[in-house]
Formats: C-alpha cells, sequence, structure tokens
C-alpha cells in the first residue's frame, strides 16, 4: 500500500513537544490505535513512526516489513518511551496562559489538564490525525479517552466537562453532546482562534478573548445628551453604582430602540460614569462573517468567567442573534430557546452587571423579559436634544441655521449625525466653505430616506406664510380666544374641520408658536401601515414622542383614522380607532386633528374632542382685506374698489389660494390686483363645490 506523512501543524515533526508524543504513544497502544496505524505493508504515517522511534523500519522494503515485529517493538518501545516522558510538561507559552486562566476563573487540575489537550488537539494535525483513528465516538467514549489519555480518572474527567463544570459554564471549553463526531470535534473551543492564542505569548486575558470579546472605545455622547430618558437613568445610575459596590450576581439591563438612536453610547456613558471596563460580546468575527447566537452566548460565558473579578460591564448588541434567530415557518426554535433554562440561569447568576441592546423588544419572550432588573426603551432624543448633540458633534461646521434645520428631523438618530461628521471632517479640505454645511445635510437626508423617513425640511416648509394672520381665518370660534386659553391650561384636544386650503394646518404651527413649545405634524400616509398592529404602534409612537418632546402634536386627515367603527369590515380598522381614543384620552398636551371630511367619523371619537371648530371660505370683508395685503406684499398697486364685486362672487375663496397665487408671481409675475383677482377666479373654478358662476373679467 503506498505510504504518506501526515503534515504537521502548528510544529514541525521534529518539534513536536515530548507532551503530545506521549499523547501519541497512550493513542496507539491502551487505545489500540496502532491496528490503523501498523497497515501490512507500511505505516499510516511515517511521521508518526519517526517520531516513536520506529524510524528503521520506514524506509523497509514492501517485502521486509513485518507487521508482528513492528507491533512488538511498539510495545517494546511504549514502556520505556511513556516511563521517560511521563511528567512531560506542555509548551511553555501554553502553560502560561492556562496557569494564567486557572487563577482567573478557578479551573482545578483536572480542567488545566483538559484545557492542555483540547488546545494541541486543535492546533496539532499529526496529534488530531492520530485521534482519527478512534473513529466517530459518543460523549461517553470522549470520557474514557481523555482518562487514558491524560492518566486521570473518569470520574475526575466526567465532572470537569460536566455541565455546571468551569470549563463548560466559561466556555473554554464543552462536550459536544449531539451524536458522534471525532474525538478533537467532540471538544468545542471557545473560538476557531482560541488555540492559537493560546499557544502565544498573552499578557492580558482580553487577548486570549480576541474576536469574541473586545473592549469598547470611549464614548462621543455625555449622560446630558439622554435627558429625555432621565426617569429611567435616575434609577439605573444608582442601581450600577450599588450592584458594583455590593458585588451582586444577576443584574442585566435591557435598552431597546430603532437603530443609531445612541444604545451603545449610553453603554459606554455608563461604563465611564462608573468608571469601569466595558466589554463588547463580538457578533462579527475578523473576516467580517456574522457569528451565530451560540458562538456569542459560549463567548459572553467566557466574559463574564474572565472579568468577574475585574470593574467591568459587559455590552451584548444585537441580541436577536440569540432570542430571536429561529423560524417560526419552518419550526425552528432561537437559540434562547433551545437553553431556555442555561440562559434563565445565566440572568440570575451572572457575577459582571450585562447590558442587553436591542433594536426592537419584539424579539425578546415575554418569560425573558421579566428576568431583566430594567427595560429601557432609548428612543430618538427630543429636538432639543438633538440640536445640543448636533452643535456638539459638528457645530464648528454648521451654521446656527442649518443646526436648527437639521435637528428639526424627527428621526435623526445620533448616530446619522455622528456618521455625517466624520466623512465631511475627512474630505473637509476637499470642500469650499460654502459647501460644507451642503455635504452634512445630503449625507443625513441619504440615510433618512434610506431608512425610511422624511429628508430634512426646506428652509421654509415649517414657516407659517408671510400673509398669514388669525383674522384671516373664517372659524366658527375666535381663534384668538382659544390660544389664551390653551396658553393657560397647556392640554386640549381640538378638531378642525372644514374644506381644504381654509388655514386648518396653518392654525396649528401658529398656535404652537404662540405656546412657545415644537410641533409634530403627522399626516395620514406616516402613520397607516400596510402591517398588522403596524397603524396601532405608529399612533402610539406619534402620542409618545409628542408627549416626550412637550410638542403640540398636529395629525392631519383625520378621517383616515377614525371612521365610524360600526361600518368597519376588517378588525384592523376597530383597533385603530381604539388606539387613538386611549391615546388621545392619555395626552398630556395639546393635540390637534384636522379634516376635509367629517361625514362619516366615529361619534365616540368625537365626544372625546374638547372642541370641534369648522375652518370655512373667506367671508368677503376677510378676502378684501387678504387681497390688499398680498397687494402690497408684491409691490402692486392697491386693488380699486370696482375689484370688490368680483371677489364678493368668489364664494369659495381660502387663504390657500391667496397662498397659491403668490408663489406663481415668483415665475410669473402678476402685474396688477386685477390680474391676482383673476387668478384667484382660475382656482375657485377648479373646485369642485364652487357654488357660483363665475366671469372672467
Amino acid at each position: 500500500m503506498p505510504r504518506h506523512r501526515f503534515a504537521p501543524g502548528y510544529f514541525s515533526a521534529s518539534e513536536v513537544p515530548a507532551l503530545v508524543r506521549l499523547w501519541l504513544l497512550r493513542l496507539l497502544m491502551p487505545l489500540n490505535c496502532h491496528r490503523d496505524f501498523i497497515g501490512t505493508h507500511g505505516f499510516q504515517s511515517d511521521s508518526l513512526a519517526e517520531i516513536i522511534g520506529l524510524g528503521a523500519w520506514v524506509d523497509s522494503s514492501l517485502c521486509d516489513f513485518d507487521p508482528k515485529l513492528v507491533r512488538a517493538e511498539l510495545k517494546r518501545n511504549y514502556g520505556d518511551s511513556a516511563h521517560k516522558l511521563r511528567n512531560a510538561k506542555p509548551p511553555a507559552a501554553l502553560a502560561s496562559n492556562v496557569r494564567r486562566l486557572a487563577k482567573l476563573v478557578g479551573l482545578c487540575a483536572t480542567d488545566c489538564r483538559v484545557l492542555e489537550f483540547a488546545v494541541l488537539i486543535h492546533s496539532e494535525r499529526l496529534l488530531d490525525e492520530a485521534a482519527d483513528w478512534l473513529g466517530n465516538i459518543s460523549s461517553v467514549k470522549v470520557y474514557r479517552a481523555l482518562s487514558l489519555l491524560l492518566d486521570i480518572p473518569e470520574s475526575d474527567i466526567r465532572a470537569s466537562l460536566c455541565a455546571q463544570g468551569i470549563l463548560t459554564r466559561s466556555g473554554l471549553v464543552s462536550v459536544d453532546r449531539n451524536g458522534n463526531s471525532t474525538l478533537r470535534g467532540k471538544l468545542d473551543l471557545l473560538s476557531e482562534r482560541f488555540a492559537d492564542l493560546m499557544l502565544s505569548q498573552a499578557s492580558d486575558p482580553v487577548t486570549l478573548l480576541k474576536n469574541t470579546v473586545a473592549p469598547c472605545s470611549l464614548p462621543i455622547l455625555t449622560i446630558d445628551d439622554y435627558s429625555h430618558i432621565a426617569k429611567s437613568l435616575d434609577l439605573l445610575r444608582p442601581y450600577l453604582r450599588t450592584a458594583r459596590k455590593q458585588r451582586r450576581t444577576g443584574v442585566n439591563v435591557f435598552l431597546y430602540g430603532d437603530s443609531g438612536t445612541g444604545k451603545s453610547q449610553l453603554a459606554r456613558v455608563l461604563a465611564q460614569e462608573h468608571k469601569c471596563e466595558l466589554f463588547e460580546v463580538a457578533s462579527e468575527d475578523e473576516d467580517g462573517d456574522p457569528v451565530d447566537g451560540s458562538r456569542r452566548l459560549r463567548a459572553f460565558r467566557a466574559a463574564q468567567s474572565f472579568f468577574a473579578q475585574r470593574r467591568a460591564l459587559i455590552l451584548f448588541d444585537e441580541v436577536e442573534d440569540v432570542f430571536n434567530d429561529g423560524d417560526r415557518f419552518f419550526g425552528r426554535k432561537s437559540t434562547a430557546q433551545t437553553r431556555k433554562a442555561w440562559i434563565n440561569r445565566a440572568l440570575e447568576e451572572n457575577p459582571v452587571p450585562t447590558l442587553w441592546l436591542s433594536n426592537s423588544i419584539a424579539c425578546l419572550d415575554p418569560a425573558f423579559i421579566r428576568r431583566f432588573d430594567m427595560v429601557i426603551e432609548v428612543p430618538v432624543p427630543p429636538r432639543r436634544q438633538r440640536e445640543r448633540i448636533v452643535r456638539n458633534l459638528c457645530g464648528d461646521m454648521l451654521t446656527d441655521h442649518a443646526a436648527r434645520r437639521i435637528a428639526e428631523a424627527e428621526a435623526l438618530a445620533p448616530a446619522v449625525i455622528d456618521r455625517a461628521a466624520k466623512v465631511v471632517r475627512a474630505v473637509r479640505g476637499d470642500l469650499r466653505a460654502n459647501n460644507v454645511v451642503g455635504a452634512i445635510e445630503h449625507l443625513v437626508n441619504s440615510t433618512l430616506e434610506a431608512q425610511g423617513h422624511a429628508s430634512l425640511t426646506r428652509d421654509d416648509a415649517n414657516r407659517l406664510p408671510d400673509f398669514y394672520d388669525a383674522d384671516f381665518i373664517n372659524a366658527s370660534v375666535n381663534l384668538a380666544t382659544i390660544a389664551e386659553g390653551l396658553e393657560r391650561a397647556r392640554r386640549g384636544r381640538l378638531c378642525l374641520y372644514g374644506p381644504p386650503g381654509t388655514g386648518k394646518t396653518a392654525f396649528g404651527r401658529w398656535l404652537a408658536a404662540r405656546l412657545d413649545i415644537g410641533l409634530h405634524v403627522k399626516s395620514a400616509s406616516e402613520l397607516l401601515s400596510m402591517w398588522v398592529g403596524g397603524t396601532e404602534q405608529n399612533i402610539a409612537r406619534a402620542f409618545r414622542d409628542a408627549e416626550r418632546d412637550g410638542a403640540l402634536l398636529l395629525i392631519d386627515e383625520l378621517d383616515s383614522f377614525l371612521q365610524d367603527r360600526r361600518a368597519a369590515r376588517h378588525s384592523w380598522e376597530v383597533t385603530a380607532v381604539n388606539e387613538m381614543l386611549t391615546r388621545m384620552e392619555s395626552f398630556p398636551g395639546v393635540f390637534i386633528a384636522t379634516t376635509n371630511l367629517m361625514h362619516g367619523i366615529d361619534q365616540a371619537a368625537l365626544r372625546r374632542f374638547d372642541l370641534k371648530t369648522k375652518f370655512d371660505y373667506l367671508r368677503h370683508e376677510q378676502a378684501w382685506a387678504l387681497l390688499e395685503r398680498q397687494c402690497a406684499a408684491l409691490s402692486l398697486r392697491s386693488p380699486e374698489t370696482a375689484l370688490g364685486a368680483q371677489i364678493a362672487r368668489l364664494n369659495v375663496l381660502t387663504p390657500g389660494d391667496f397662498a397659491a397665487v403668490a408663489r406663481q408671481h415668483r415665475f410669473r409675475p402678476l402685474e396688477s390686483a386685477t390680474a391676482f383677482v383673476r387668478a384667484l377666479q382660475q382656482e375657485c373654478a377648479l373646485k369642485e363645490d364652487h357654488r357660483s358662476t363665475i366671469g372672467f373679467t
């Protein structure tokens, strides 16, 4: 039969450690692998034959090779060699690292020997391939094999590798109990590179966790950037302080919120504030490939063991990898569900306080949620906080006006502005000074749009029209009086209804400015969702965000949400109305809903509005006064009295019509008040409910 040499792994054949040679001999004799090693006409491995003293047979001719004589010589050599090698030591670097880990996590002598063997069988190919002659073995046979190889009682080996043993709990070494495999395959190490790291000169245990756990950098935000969750932090900060002082176990905090809202930054801020090291469980390896949930849990276990004696916090980001990596359609459970007992025990006993981060609380089973000490939502910061963050991260590149305008974007997460600032700083030298602001806005806009959010508003998008005056609103109540009352009460629910263009949304902007509070405007397209439950979640979020910001909430197209439930044909139509009513009743600020159509709105919903006000078409005197003001604003001569009759016949005229004509003037200049009135007549002629014949003069 043809002969071959096994390619050595970490060591060359001549550099195989004495301890490995001892294990090779024990594999061949007590474990009977010599039956496969010694063939009829030669060895399965010439390299191994030379290492164990059978080199003289390697170069013998096929006809001179006698398996019986070879086995007899191997038996004689085994006794002498095994005796000489009985005190063999592992490589110096490995021994040093094992001693360090033994002291750090409390390994006993048997644990150390098992760890040494697991590292070497994963790094020394000759040992690995020789062990393959054992075939695919069960977990029970693993204990027997290790007992003979390490010369340790089998009961001690079982205790070392049991689920409650330190090796398994720390994640350093565990036995794969799923079916049969080779000896190397049954001994699972912390990570693929762990064996190499253990054989290197490591000065700190953190080095041994490379690619599985890594120290975090310092934060770019401060605790002041999280004043919008001050109530939660007022509990969390002293709790972490007390937990570290009392060395409490089972300290776990769950932080969730949309991507980029600052969850990991908050973890870094908390670690810095409490003078703790912060270590993050890696979600991808050195090649950028994702690490599966099982591997991440092992890294977490190792970190808990490694840093139990250090002043540290652990960050476990993207917990979806563990809690939501199953497949309901195919009935595959998540990593956490298959290890439910272990997860529960870990959450109750982990010695190092851990911050668990996710983009959504929905990934977590309620049974797990209740085991966290605190569950905190980290939403997008309110406008004042956003402006503060924008100024801190890129204030030197923005004007005050630009900083305020960027901060107006309700979906602007801190990570978005941080990334934009870093990119622009990198290329700032290649940009003209007046292009820096535009570059930042472009990057922010691109990200917001890619995330499905509204882009930055134009300078005039949230500004009241120049012609706006509450006196030009034909409302069923005195709006000035209403504004004065809301200034005192700071709470109210208003329903504004009437034809398009009558000034309903503009009144909301005017009122917010009058009350000196922010304004959140939501349209039906922003709140309605194609997913079951999505509309309700969007409605809840709109009210919650407005309450957090202390803003006036204005929802346009009310009829899209509050249709009469008696006519509902789908369950979600009813639940959307119920959600809106619930949120309306509990909202502590000023809420305005606008609609063009009052017909068909749920009667129970109407009763919940404190005030229902109709915004109607302009009265004759209002239209004339507004015409005079617009002519003055456009530098046109005052309208002649004769135009009054034409204005009087425009029964469906609104402030929105005047705004439309004024915008036309930008690109089609109007020469006179008469031309302005003619343009108004054209606007009214297009309306379905115009109530008179409009003549053109």
